[in-house]
């Protein structure tokens, strides 16, 4: 009997010291990165000012990750991201529905942006006030691809158009200098971008948002399905380093701007009030109640879209396409 009394004394003294231990104890960190290429498409600007805030404070290097932004295009993104070469990627929501069409295993993981921000800027001698008016007109935009050439054909859509309904004029990333010359009546711009310039150089326009005739899933955080799978709380971390980046970018937009000038070269060479203008309109495109969330509404919008543009054969299950169950747990 007095052995078994000394046995479970020692049993208890071990779990009061484990308890103190683990009440005392700072949580540790990790000791080694996890080094991540994080492609974000475009060059380096302004819009992408949450990811260097998140990466200047630290926010992802205390979830165990080293990020490297790299800057290239969208749908050679998503070739990687299903090939399993990158595990993370910035995409806009066209661009993993098209390549779960291929069979890629891609899913979009998390929202940065809350509503498209593509839209049209038109000639105001056109006297443009909705989509359905863009009809005869000369529409400039980059080229057949990307969220540009999505966002008009959502607009064209949205106005009973089609492509023949109009003359497409492939310009490249001179949508501003070709509609101020009139090479163009029109032309496909991201709100926060061509619309400030504009405005700045006293050029009038009339402007038509995507996101004001119809919801559709803009850039956000996407991955594939084996790094879900094999490495969930890289992802949660993923998110979380975003997530925190995006909000501290828009609570503190002077101090995002500063962070910008180490990552964007010659920002401070730029034209500051355009420059925080644009910075000022992405915010206005970041913020939601529920920071990071997709819906499905946005995701039907987007499939029926490429669906009636002919960018995917069928339907597929958008139930795969994306998942909030990585977001972070929102606290009371």
């Amino acid at each position: 009997m007095k052995h078994n009394s000394l046995k479970f004394g020692f049993l208890a003294l071990i779990l009061i010291l484990s308890a103190c231990r683990t009440g005392t104890q700072a949580p540790t960190k990790p000791t080694a990165l996890t080094p991540i290429k994080l492609p974000v498409g475009y060059i380096p600007n302004i819009q992408f000012a949450p990811l260097y805030v998140a990466i200047e404070k630290g926010y992802f290097k205390n979830e165990g990750i080293d990020i490297t932004l790299d800057y290239n295009m969208e749908n050679d993104s998503v070739a990687l991201l299903g090939a399993g070469q990158l595990q993370f990627a910035i995409v806009s929501g066209e661009q993993v529905l098209l390549g779960r069409g291929k069979g890629l295993p891609v899913v979009y993981a998390a929202a940065w942006y809350n509503n498209y921000p593509v839209g049209v800027i038109v000639d105001p001698a056109k006297n443009v006030t909705k989509p359905a008016d863009l009809k005869g007109l000369t529409i400039g935009l980059p080229g057949p691809y990307g969220a540009n050439y999505i966002g008009l054909r959502a607009l064209l859509a949205a106005g009973g158009l089609t492509e023949n309904d109009v003359k497409l004029s492939s310009i490249g990333y001179t949508q501003a200098e070709n509609f101020m010359t009139k090479k163009v009546d029109a032309a496909s711009i991201y709100v926060s971008n061509e619309p400030n310039l504009l405005e700045s150089k006293g050029v009038p326009f009339t402007l038509l948002k995507v996101s004001d005739y119809t919801s559709l899933v803009a850039n956000g955080l996407a991955t594939n399905e084996t790094t879900l799978k094999e490495h969930p709380e890289l992802v949660r971390g993923m998110i979380s380093g975003l997530l925190k980046g995006i909000a501290d970018a828009g609570a503190n937009p002077e101090e995002a701007y500063e962070i910008s000038k180490k990552y964007i070269e010659n920002l401070d060479k730029a034209d500051t009030t355009v420059q925080k203008a644009v910075l000022k309109s992405s915010i206005d495109f970041w913020k939601s109640l529920k920071p990071g969330s997709t819906q499905p509404d946005a995701w039907e919008n987007m499939q029926k879209l490429l669906l009636d543009m002919g960018m995917l054969d069928k339907p597929i299950d958008l139930t795969k396409a994306y998942t909030n169950d990585f977001l972070p747990v929102p606290t009371k």
